[in-house]
Parts: C-alpha cells; structure tokens; sequence
C-alpha cells in the first residue's frame, strides 16, 4: 500500500524554509527508506520513531513510501524484533487515537525487515525496489539509507550501497552517519576518504542530534532576530565569556568498550559542545538557511581557534568507573585507566570580535544534575551601592537552556537587565507565569522566558531535514577535519595525564570547580589525583629539569611538557636581553613538525614577549609555494605568526619562489635571502637559532651526502633532500655558527637511537651533518626530552 507525502509541507515543517539545497526543486515521487541496523538500540529509541513522525505529517500529497529495516540477522529471526519496535511508535497530542491507529496500520504495511549482510543482499534490495516501482507504475524520487551501525563498517555499507543500490540519474541518494566520525585527524581523515570513494558530499549527513534540539537550531535565528539589540554588545567589550556545559548524572555502565576508548572530549566537546560554540561565534549568514553559507562561517571559527594544550585542559574521571573498567573488559585489580569522564576546556577565539573572551567547554558523567545549556555572560559596569537586589545590578545573560536541570523544558532566557527579544512565527511563545526555581543565579521571574510551542525530538527534527535536502544542520567533511585538528592536539597532550578522581553527584562538592589564569585553566582546589604506587612506577612529576652536558654541550633534559617550557623560557630571556642591548631580537626558526609544540607554548604563555622588536628568520625551506602545507613558513604561520603580534615587516620568509618558478639557482634565491641578513643583522650573527635533527642525523637542510663544503663562504645555499620535496634553500653552517645561541631541540623516543650513536661517535659531516653544528663565539644547548636520552 502507497500513500502521498507532500514534499513542500516536509520542507516547511523542517524548519522554516529552504537551504541551498532545498531551494532545488525535488521530484515528486518514491522514496525508499533503508535504516542499516534498524533493530538496534539507536533505531529503536529514536530512528523509527522519527520516520512514523515524518510519515504521519505528511499523508498527502505527491510522494509515497517504504520502509526497511536492515540487519546482519537473518529475516526470521529479526521481523519479529522489528514489528515489536515498529508497534511501539506513537502519534503527537494532535492527532485522534482512531486515526494514530490508521497511521500506524499503513506504516507496518509498508515496512519489512532484510537481511544486509553481503553484496548480494545489497543487490537484492536494489532489485526489489526497482522492481516495486515497476510493478506500481510509481516513478523514484530518492533513496535515503541510514547507518545505525559501527564506525568500522560505514565504509563497507557505503561502497556496497554505492555499487548496488545506487539510483539513477536525477534521483537523489542520501546516507546518514552516526558519530564518532574518527578517534583523531588522521583516523577522520582516512575514514573521510573512504566514504569519498564511494558517496560524494553531498549524498553524506553526517549527523549530530545536538544540532537538531530546538534550543540549539534557535541559536542563529534568535542573533538575527535581536540583531539591533546583539550587535552592539556580541563581542569582547561586552561579553566577560561564553559557557557551554552538558552535565550528566548517569554513569557508562554497559558502555564501557566504547567509551574506554573515547572519552568525554571525543564523546561529547569535539563535536556537540564545538557545534553549539561555532553556532554562538560564527559571523551572521545573511540567510539561517543557506548551508553553505552556514558551513563556511563555522569553518571560520574553527580555523581561528588558538592551539589547545594541556594548559587549556582539566580532567577527571568519578571513583568507581575504574571498577567498571576491571568488570566489563575483564582487567585485573592492578589495571588503572586513564579514560576522563569529565572534562573542561578553555578555548579562545583569534578573532577581533572574541579577542581574549573565554570560552568554557565542560561536561562530565556522575554529575549532580542532568542539564545542558549554553550561556552568554556579558559584563556589568553598574555598581549598586545600597540597592544589591536592583534589576541593574544581577548579571547580565543570556542562556540556551537545552533542557532538563530545574527549568524542566528547552527555552532561551534573556535577563530583563539586557532586553526583551523580539518573537516572531509562531514556533516559539512567550513564558509569563513561572514555577518558583532559579536557573544559573537569577529567578526565573528576571528573565524573559521563551520555548517552543510544541517540543519535538532532536532525531525526528533532523529526519524532516534529510528529506528536505538541508545541509545546514549536519557536518561536513571540512569542518569534520577542521574540528579534528583543533582537538587532536589536546587529545595528545593530554595522553597519560592522570585525571582527578571525584566521588560522583553530590559528593562531589567544589573538586570539579575551575579558575581560569589568563588563558590557562586549573581545578580551583587541591586534590590527589593518582598515586604513582596505583599506576606501578613513578610519575612524569617524579623527574625535574635536568641539566648536563652532551657531544661536550650544555644539554638540558625533560619530559617533554617541562623541557618545551624551559626552552621557551630561556628563549624569551635571550630576546629580552637582546632587545635591552641591541633594540632588536633575531630569531632563526627551522621547519618541520619538532618546533610545533614550542609555537604552542609561546602563543599561550609567552604574552610578554618582545614580539614587537622580533625578527623572525627561516633556517631552512622546502621548495614549495609558501601557502602549500608543505612549506615550512605555512606552518609557522599557522601555529605562531598569526597568532602573535609581530610586524609584518620583521617576518622574513625564504624567497624560493621567483619568477613564477622554485629555486632556480639563476633566479638567485639563495643571494637575496644572504643580502637581506647581511643588511638587518649584526655581522650576520642571529641572536638565536633553533634546529631540530633528523633521524638521518640532518640539521635544517643540510643532509648526510650532501655537498655541505661546496658552498664555500655563503650564509644561504640550495641543497638536496632524499625525500620529496626534494629540492631545498637553507642556511649554512657558516651562518648557523655565527650565531649568539643554537638551541638543538631532540624529542622523542623515535630519536633514542641517534641520541645514543650521537654520543659516542666524532664529528662526522658525511654522515652526521648535526654535528658540525660548532658555533664559533656563541653557546650550543642541546634540549633532549627523555624519551630521546632514555628510549
């Protein structure tokens, strides 16, 4: 049996007109509709009953359907577990007992389970619905597949739907993802890249049901509705920070396989949490519902995040989850895992609109409440001398309650010391008589209160958007990437730190409470984490800077946390002394991925720096143009030029690109960049220079093999690396030892074995170029993490 579905009253019903993709006119016609794990626990609590709810509103009109339910289990064994699902979905209040009862009939009738398992039952599927339309003279309007199903098998089910179940030309095909969409960038970035091979972009709704809450969907429409009123104060001289907090009460029992492995960054603030900030910070699209307009300004906030470090970072994780840890994956008493189930995070934005706000991103399991909210706290400069409870002098906020905690019910609240906002449509309604509850330190009574007239389901929301074609509401590839590379770095850091244990709910008390110092995030009050006699050794904080001597060299050795901020230290006290004594600093910075972390620390910590008087220099450069990712001078600007105020006219980049073509020697590239030192530096002599070494034993660009002697007296020559990009431009050590200081920075347990041959063999240009590195009048300082010195 086929009903109609009207395809204009889906798309008004998703949200109040079309996106990019809405605005093209889809054919009337079939649609069939695939859930791949569609007897599942997401299938369902949310899945099914979001289909009955798009089916049930739109009985009418140009489109018919079907329905299938598709598993590994074999047809017998999985209909009935189907059918027990499919009879439990339920109409809205709107709509009579007698005529849910019809729905319903209908709905069962046009479902049926399939087994989906190998390409064959792909292929069987694909001729049972061509068949259909053949035996119903009913023309295809599109096929929407969604995979309720692992992570690890997205890109199996995607190329078998694509060789098999592909519609033809003019029909549109749609697949649904879950998260997690990756562990890290480059697992995203590997999985991105499967799916690419069988789904174009634009057929993948990478789905986050936070986006499809009402609260959070009115997030953009509610700053162009109060434009007049936000954009006076929607920036740093108005907001003090931005607070986005989901806490939970319950624990991850029955989880535990999965969430060992994730934790709650991955779990909830790489993506629901980011989704709600970039929704908050992005700039104003002139039109709520052009994705790609949408997309892009996200893509924006997250390119313009500062590096999260462990010093943007805390964790903990509650008491009896190491229990459950031992009890579901069968570990022993001894085993401790060091998986957070809570965490803050303090995020900025380089942005002159967000410069210097704080943007708090916290959530945590065995919490004392189930709530979820994003608030905008605004700075108050009234001060009220007598009358403490006048409206002027309580904070100033606006808060995206999603829901639960003590207000019970989604709702925006704006206090009455800001302005009222404006209401329009009529999707969401005004809230005048209140229960006697306080939401985030003010009565409800000073706020004004608004919340959709009729709650509906974030997954049935984000349904009605699939069929329509709207993008705007779900994750792209890029911003899937982009949101990675902000989090991946933490996520790093943090590996092996030792979370706070905290006893759960209200126990808890202050031990989760945070104090942000300038850009850097701690728990406000002390607390032991773990023991080092619970982990079976000694801890990172067991070892201090440790300073020696190597190759006859000052060295100084660290894990690689302290030993970066060392560097960084001394570092800033050479430019300082610089700067004192010569009125400029120059600082010669080498390529390739060992500085990274040092950038991090300086952008973050160092804000006293002498940037202003800073001249920065290239070491060495890949012959590349320098906006391709692969040149040094890109990534330097990406992680610490953009983010520090330096002139733009003391930033030196190596001119490899002359004359539209890459270090052609008769271009004179090296000559020129040789000029521009003799011109602005002091007898050629930077104040510091920092290498890092290769496993091969190269410093810069100067390989084993190469001809290092044949640039006779030059300050800059072309070289020859064995690995692509081959062709290079690099300073000499004729200039490398001129310098004041030369800082060799060694991290890592990949480099134990050079560290060890380093320190018993003699100078050795051939085959270990580093250790020509002999500055002439100036000080050498080895800077080995203990990975590297211990293995």
């Amino acid at each position: 049996m086929s009903l109609a579905v009207s395809l204009l009253l889906v798309a008004l019903c998703a949200g109040g007109g079309y996106g990019e993709e809405g605005k093209r006119t889809q054919k009337a016609g079939h649609v069939s509709v695939v859930v791949v794990g569609g007897t599942g626990d997401l299938a369902r609590k949310y899945l099914w009953q979001g289909f009955f709810q798009l089916y049930v509103s739109q009985v009418s009109g140009g489109n018919t359907f079907s329905f299938y339910g598709g598993g590994l289990s074999p047809s017998e064994q999985a209909t009935p577990v189907l059918f027990e699902i499919l009879k439990a979905v339920t109409c809205s209040k709107d709509v009579s007992q007698d005529r849910c009862a019809i729905l319903r009939d209908q709905f069962l009738r046009l479902s049926q389970y399939r087994q989906l398992k190998t390409l064959e039952d792909y292929q069987e599927l694909a001729r049972h619905i061509e068949q259909q339309l053949q035996q119903e003279g009913m023309t295809e309007a599109g096929r929407l597949f969604y995979l309720s199903v692992p992570a690890f098998a997205y890109a199996g089910v995607a190329e078998k739907i694509n060789s098999s179940c592909r519609p033809a030309g003019g029909t549109w095909l749609r697949v649904v993802l879950e998260k997690p969409f990756g562990h890290d960038y480059r697992s995203a970035q590997v999985l991105a890249t499967e799916l690419l091979s069988a789904l174009k972009d634009e057929e993948m709704y990478r789905i986050d049901h936070y986006l499809g809450k009402q609260v959070v969907s009115k997030i953009l429409p509610f700053r162009l509705e109060n434009r007049k009123f936000l954009d006076p104060i929607w920036n740093r001289h108005h907001i003090e920070r931005i607070e986005i907090v989901l806490k939970e009460t319950l624990d991850v029992k029955g989880r535990i396989s999965f969430y060992d492995e994730y934790g709650v960054i991955r779990d909830v603030l790489q993506n629901h949490l980011t989704e709600v900030m970039t929704l908050l910070t992005m700039k104003l699209p002139a039109n709520v519902s052009n994705s790609g307009e949408v997309l892009r300004n996200k893509l924006e906030v997250l390119s313009s995040m500062l590096p999260l470090g462990k010093s943007q970072a805390v964790i903990g994780q509650y008491q009896n989850y190491k229990t459950e840890v031992q009890q579901e994956l069968n570990k022993t008493k001894e085993h401790v895992s060091l998986t957070s189930t809570f965490a803050a995070v303090l995020a900025h934005i380089e942005d002159a609109q967000y410069e210097d706000v704080p943007v708090l991103l916290i959530s945590g399991k065995m919490l004392d409440e189930r709530v979820g909210y994003a608030r905008v706290l605004f700075k108050n400069d009234i001060f009220c001398l007598q009358s403490q409870n006048n409206v002027h002098c309580k904070p100033k906020q606006i808060i995206f309650y999603f829901g639960h905690g003590s207000l019970k019910y989604p709702a925006v609240l704006v206090s009455k010391n800001l302005f009222k906002p404006a209401l329009k449509g009529g999707e969401w309604k005004e809230v005048t008589e209140h229960k006697d509850v306080n939401v985030l330190g003010l009565h409800i009574s000073d706020y004004f209160v608004q919340t959709p007239t009729t709650e509906r389901e974030a997954y049935a929301e984000l349904i009605y958007h699939i069929f329509a074609g709207q993008k705007n509401n779900f994750v792209s590839t890029e911003n899937l990437l982009a949101s990675w590379e902000v989090w991946t770095p933490l996520l790093s850091a943090l590996k092996g730190s030792f979370p706070r244990i905290y006893p759960g709910g209200a126990d808890n008390g202050d031990m989760l409470d945070v104090h942000l110092r300038g850009k850097e995030i701690h728990f406000s009050s002390e607390a032991v984490i773990i023991s080092p006699d619970q982990v079976g050794g000694p801890s990172a904080n067991n070892f201090q800077v440790m300073q020696g001597k190597f190759r006859s060299a000052e060295m100084v050795s660290a894990w690689s946390v302290e030993l970066v901020e060392r560097l960084a230290a001394d570092m800033q006290e050479a430019a300082e002394a610089a700067v004192r004594e010569d009125g400029v600093f120059h600082l010669a910075l080498s390529g390739g991925s060992t500085p990274l972390a040092l950038f991090r620390r300086l952008v973050l910590h160092h804000f006293s720096f002498p940037w202003r008087d800073t001249h920065i220099w290239m070491v060495d450069e890949r012959c590349v143009p320098l906006t391709e990712a692969e040149s040094n001078f890109h990534s330097m600007h990406e992680h610490l030029l953009k983010h520090v105020r330096i002139p733009y006219y003391n930033i030196h980049p190596m001119p490899v690109q002359l004359n539209q073509r890459l270090c052609v020697e008769e271009d004179g590239g090296a000559q020129l960049y040789e000029k521009e030192i003799n011109t602005l530096v002091n007898v050629s002599s930077f104040h510091f220079v920092l290498l890092g070494v290769g496993y091969d034993g190269h410093t810069a660009s100067l390989f084993p093999g190469g001809k290092l002697n044949e640039s006779g007296g030059s300050l800059v020559a072309l070289t020859e690396s064995p690995i692509k990009p081959h062709q290079r431009m690099s300073l000499t050590f004729r200039a490398i030892n001129r310098a004041r200081t030369v800082a060799l920075l060694v991290m890592g347990k990949g480099k134990h074995e050079l560290v060890t041959q380093l320190s018993r063999v003699k100078d050795n240009l051939e085959k270990y170029p580093v250790t020509w590195v002999k500055p002439d009048n100036g000080r050498l300082v080895w800077y080995i993490d203990y990975d590297a010195l211990l293995g």
